[in-house]
């Protein structure tokens, strides 16, 4: 495993989440990323979108930043297994940078893709159109309980989130395994969330550290209207993940981070994110659908 990027402190969180950011080069265009220790049997999504991006924005030419990515789960990770990033460059236009990005793990002695993912980079644009929606009035994350002290009733149930996001300071507004299902108006679901500690100075570091976090909670949403909350009668799995990066944005910082699911059926939940950086810049929208399956059968 590479050594954290300069700029992290060696004993802060975030330089646990820059292991799994800092990629290792491996070849022309090829990346390798690591999964830490972990209780969980399949690599968390946020973890390989994130790594996907890195590797993308390893490719890019100076001065792009990438503004949207869209990108496939296709197969279950393996934590005790290394990922290779392949970045193929798709397009080098005069505005406009486009790179897809395949992950492969070994299976049975082949190598076999596990996700996939397309990102956008561009250059400076001049604005013509500029608004954004307001940031919603919630409680601020300074008077809120850390996600442990909230959790901390469920002992072991409680485990795989902690797990999950140790690296990740979580503020809920409401507990996540105790929750009545949502109805109409009110079906949204707030969180505050920042990295632990402090990330370099570099913007796709924090594009792809939100990317990172962005999948912790949403798919939770698909699950708001059915009741239970984490531990109730429901499981989920991604299928697919999209960020718009709107605004500049440090993960490192305080964030709120809106959710909510417009549409489920077929057993697919659409679930969309809404995230403000903490002084109410609307910064990015984020996109999900996911597989929803009863534990009851």
């Amino acid at each position: 495993m590479s050594e954290p990027a300069s700029g992290v402190t060696a004993d802060s969180q975030a330089a646990s989440l820059m292991t799994v950011l800092d990629l290792e080069q491996r070849g022309t265009d090829v990346y390798v990323g690591q999964t830490p220790r972990s209780p969980l049997q399949r690599i968390f999504g946020g973890q390989v979108a994130g790594q996907a991006l890195m590797a993308a924005t390893r490719t890019l030419p100076e001065g792009r930043a990438v503004h949207s990515l869209h990108s496939y789960f296709l197969r279950p990770g393996d934590p005790h297994e290394e990922i290779r990033y392949s970045v193929d460059r798709i397009r080098d236009g005069r505005s406009f940078t486009t790179r897809r990005v395949v992950a492969r793990q070994r299976r049975n002695g082949e190598d076999v893709a596990i996700f996939s993912l397309t990102a956008d980079a561009s250059a400076p644009q001049p604005s013509v159109a500029e608004h954004a929606r307001p940031m919603p009035d919630v409680p601020a994350p300074e008077g809120l309980p850390t996600l442990a002290e909230l959790v901390a009733p469920y002992g072991e149930h409680a485990s795989a989130a902690l797990a999950i996001s140790r690296a990740v300071e979580q503020r809920l507004m409401e507990d996540p395994f105790a929750r009545a299902p949502k109805v109409p108006p009110h079906t949204k679901t707030y969180a505050w969330m920042r990295v632990a500690g402090r990330l370099p100075e570099d913007a796709s570091v924090h594009a792809a550290a939100l990317t990172f976090v962005s999948d912790l909670t949403l798919l939770s949403a698909g699950l708001a209207r059915l009741g239970g909350g984490w531990g109730g009668r429901y499981v989920g799995a991604s299928l697919d993940h999209a960020v718009w990066f709107h605004q500049p944005v440090r993960a490192d910082q305080w964030f709120l981070y809106e959710t909510d699911s417009p549409a489920a059926s077929a057993g697919r939940a659409l679930c969309f994110g809404e995230i403000w950086a903490v002084d109410g810049t609307h910064v990015a929208t984020v996109a999900q659908q996911g597989l929803i399956r009863s534990l009851e059968r």
